[in-house]
């Protein structure tokens, strides 16, 4: 069995040599737990497309301490309104798409000439990578397109031991769903993923619109039709959706039990907390699949602040 270390200081400093050597750590961050390697070892690079059998064409996020360490990634002066969202969203959820430097392996990038960087909120995963002197690359730490990981639990299940160094046990993530990605462009800012960070709460400290962008390549992850899905068939109800009791079948309410009966049923929110919401969708997601339930029913959230993420959580896990 993989082997899940607390956080102490000696243990993350004992993962950082991990990740010197090239080996891959998974660590907690606010949003999801990440599948981490040195961002300047292809070879570790690489690593984490293989186990995770995630397509080549799918670029990475890189994970930094502080913005020493943004330098090594790009050349680019930084635009003052990316500045203002530095200052007022970094630590945190935000994922910002700059034009990458010559240093950046193409396989991190997908072959593409941006980057994708954020900064965590998580004392644990700036350990990681300050005790590691460089930036690390990870996406979720699970396997492609299944629902990503909130707890060290949701990982053991889906990876062999030879696949993963350690496992820095941070306890259940707070947010639950990924870091919101933009990407400035020509004096437009781009929004290329919803995430934890609402696109009003990033349009207040720009002052403009951000556009929703569609485009037929992949600029940056969680642009895939179907991802995030347990290994079940989802589907999406209205909070007031008529259904017969189906005891095969599970039921995730947005904030009240629904009549019916079902073999499973769990409530996202019994406040109507979105924030509460997202926290437990995945959660509930992966014990679903843990009992054998082949089928759930899931209720709409509101569609504001976190509940877009939520919604867009919940429409690519019942894609296809």
């Amino acid at each position: 069995m993989i082997e899940i270390l607390k956080p102490t200081y000696y243990n993350i400093k004992k993962a950082a040599e991990k990740i010197k050597e090239g080996k891959l750590i998974v660590f907690p961050t606010e949003t999801v737990y990440g599948l981490g390697a040195d961002v300047f070892n292809k070879k570790a690079v690489a690593r984490i497309f293989e186990v995770k059998e995630r397509p080549k064409f799918d670029p990475l996020i890189v994970h930094i301490s502080d913005l020493k360490q943004l330098r090594e990634l790009i050349d680019d002066k930084i635009d003052e309104k990316v500045d203002r969202l530095i200052k007022n969203l970094w630590p945190g959820p935000l994922t910002i798409v700059f034009k990458k430097n010559k240093k950046v392996p193409d396989i991190v990038t997908s072959g593409l000439d941006t980057v994708a960087v954020r900064i965590p909120r998580n004392n644990i995963a700036l350990n990681l990578i300050r005790f590691s002197k460089t930036p690390i690359a990870a996406p979720s730490a699970n396997k492609f397109a299944r629902t990503s990981p909130t707890k060290p639990k949701h990982i053991l299940k889906q990876f062999k031991t030879e696949e993963i160094e350690y496992i820095i046990d941070g306890g259940k993530t707070d947010f639950g769903v990924e870091s919101t990605i933009i990407k400035y462009e020509n004096g437009d800012f781009y929004l290329l993923r919803k995430g934890a960070i609402s696109k009003e709460d990033i349009e207040k400290i720009i002052n403009q619109k951000l556009i929703y962008k569609k485009s037929d390549g992949i600029e940056s992850p969680g642009q895939f039709k179907k991802h995030y899905a347990p290994l079940a068939r989802v589907i999406i109800v209205d909070n007031d959706f008529k259904l017969k009791d189906d005891r095969n079948a599970g039921y995730i309410a947005f904030y009240k039990k629904p009549a019916k009966k079902f073999k499973l049923v769990r409530v996202l929110s019994s406040k109507k907390d979105l924030k509460e919401a997202a926290a437990n969708l995945f959660d509930f997601f992966h014990e679903f699949e843990d009992r054998g339930i082949k089928k759930i029913y899931i209720e709409k959230v509101e569609e504001k602040g976190i509940g877009e993420a939520i919604m867009d959580r919940m429409r690519k896990a019942s894609a296809g």
